[in-house]
């Protein structure tokens, strides 16, 4: 069974709304196997692998020469045109055959 709601942020919250808000807010947090508390080491621990995976996804600016056909032809993409660039550039890089047909 589906069950389907459509939601007005821009509507004012109704009484029923607020009173669900408050009692959430009332309640203690219930932690169980599945959600343990998590101890001080455990949160460094989170916090270390959170900067890994920031620092693995973070783009890096580099400068390179292309044709002007090739910008304009990127350009043509639209906005987000240079993240466009960068998946192909990672694409071709990790195709082999492709690799040897340019070189």
């Amino acid at each position: 069974m589906i069950i389907k709601k459509n939601i007005d942020l821009d509507a004012p919250l109704t009484d029923e709304q607020k009173e669900m808000l408050k009692k959430a807010d009332a309640k203690s947090v219930e932690f169980d196997e599945d959600c343990p508390e998590l101890s001080p080491e455990d949160f460094m621990e989170f916090k270390r692998a959170s900067e890994i995976r920031r620092e693995e996804r973070r783009k890096q600016t580099v400068t390179i020469r292309i044709s002007p056909q090739a910008l304009s032809k990127a350009r043509s993409l639209g906005k987000g045109y240079t993240s466009v660039l960068s998946r192909i550039l990672e694409m071709a890089l990790n195709d082999s055959e492709m690799i040897k047909k340019c070189l």
